[in-house]
């Protein structure tokens, strides 16, 4: 009944959760070594990279063109409408392209990884796998661990210019901007860091994506309903993760 013994309890478990966490995701990263299960990751470079490429070209375009209406309306109070293209770029490069895509895959790709490693888990193929002298966390972690790091990249700068476009397509037809003079002043505006930090990003999210779902599948237990579970706990994980971690990248290269 004394609710700050609760607290304790709860701050303990979740301490000891980001540990164990950690402890996973440091063994993954050193599992990502040769030799390659080349197959494998070939195999999940498309499943996480090429077949997301829909949601994330859909995702991007109409981010692009609500930011450029949302940015005309509130320029339009300051007589500053001229400042939609330099805003939009900076905006999708930095913030929204890799947070949009990060947040996309978690979805999809995350859950997808706890549900397949978990199904595995609790089938008892992971440990047949270990009576064949076949690591688990170099066949199946690490393939999915770098191609989500790889690709992720990938799509986030597919992304920013699918977003980009968005926003010229609504600012030149709805808005009407001069097509030439959005596109000049965006150009002009954007710089290189802009688009290194949104890669950064991605980098560091796609890892945390696929590391997170491969966690929670891996100690999935209970069947049908634990693995459930996992996937649930993979998809709250990875977006909770990527949030702070976004606002810890984006300081760190502000200061």
């Amino acid at each position: 009944m004394n609710p700050f013994a609760a607290i304790g309890r709860a701050t303990i478990a979740a301490l000891a959760e980001l540990g164990r966490f950690a402890a996973f995701a440091g063994r993954a990263l050193a599992s990502c070594t040769p030799p390659f299960f080349v197959g494998q990751f070939a195999r999940q470079c498309a499943q996480i990279g090429y077949f997301s490429l829909p949601v994330v070209g859909v995702t991007a375009v109409f981010i692009g063109a609500a930011l450029a209406l949302n940015i005309y309306v509130g320029g339009a109070r300051f007589n500053a409408e001229q400042f939609v293209p330099n805003i939009v770029v900076l905006g999708i490069t930095r913030e929204l392209g890799p947070v949009l895509a990060g947040l996309m895959l978690a979805g999809r790709v995350s859950a997808g990884i706890a549900a397949e490693i978990g199904t595995m888990r609790v089938t008892e193929q992971i440990d047949a796998m270990t009576t064949l002298s076949t690591d688990p966390f170099r066949f199946l972690v690490a393939p999915r661990v770098m191609a989500a790091t790889l690709t992720l990249p990938l799509l986030v700068i597919v992304a920013d210019i699918i977003g980009v476009m968005g926003g010229y397509l609504v600012a030149v037809n709805s808005l009407d901007f001069n097509g030439a003079a959005y596109l000049r002043n965006t150009f002009d505006f954007m710089e290189p860091q802009d688009v290194t930090l949104g890669l950064v990003k991605a980098a560091v999210f796609g890892f945390i994506i696929a590391a997170v779902g491969a966690y929670q599948g891996y100690n999935s237990s209970g069947g049908a309903l634990g693995v459930g579970r996992a996937a649930t706990n993979a998809v709250v994980g990875a977006i909770v993760l990527i949030l702070a971690l976004n606002y810890l990248i984006t300081a760190f290269f502000v200061e």
